[in-house]
């Protein structure tokens, strides 16, 4: 039986794996680089402007959404590719919702960015 690691050796190795996970994303995939960007020119932005604490945690809250749905949509895609690699029509159709709930999160994040930016160029 193999030995258990100290919980606090765990936690810092999982960290570890998290943070190698996001640097791939960030590193290989074409759609984290392009939000990475806009949330990197957002972010400046959000320093130009002087926004609000809330206008802060919304701006932020929705960064982490869509860059978290497009880790999870990338995700999706390499298991289904890896069940099925040739095309599927139900493989897919899977691909298909993650992408979709990426583009409704994608949608949401652009209304609030225009409900903060708009005013400010008013």
């Amino acid at each position: 039986m193999q030995k258990k690691e100290p919980f606090i050796i765990n936690r810092i190795k999982s960290v570890g794996y998290a943070f190698k996970g996001m640097l791939i994303l960030i590193k290989t995939e074409a759609s984290i680089k392009v939000q990475f960007t806009i949330a990197i020119l957002i972010t400046i932005a959000g320093f130009y402007f002087e926004i609000s604490k809330t206008e802060w945690i919304a701006q932020l809250v929705m960064i982490a959404m869509v860059m978290s749905v497009e880790g999870m949509n990338t995700a999706i895609e390499y298991i289904a590719d890896f069940i099925h690699p040739e095309y599927h029509k139900k493989i897919g159709l899977i691909k298909d919702v993650a992408a979709g709930a990426v583009f409704f999160a994608g949608i949401i994040s652009v209304i609030i960015a225009g409900i903060i930016y708009i005013p400010k160029f008013l």
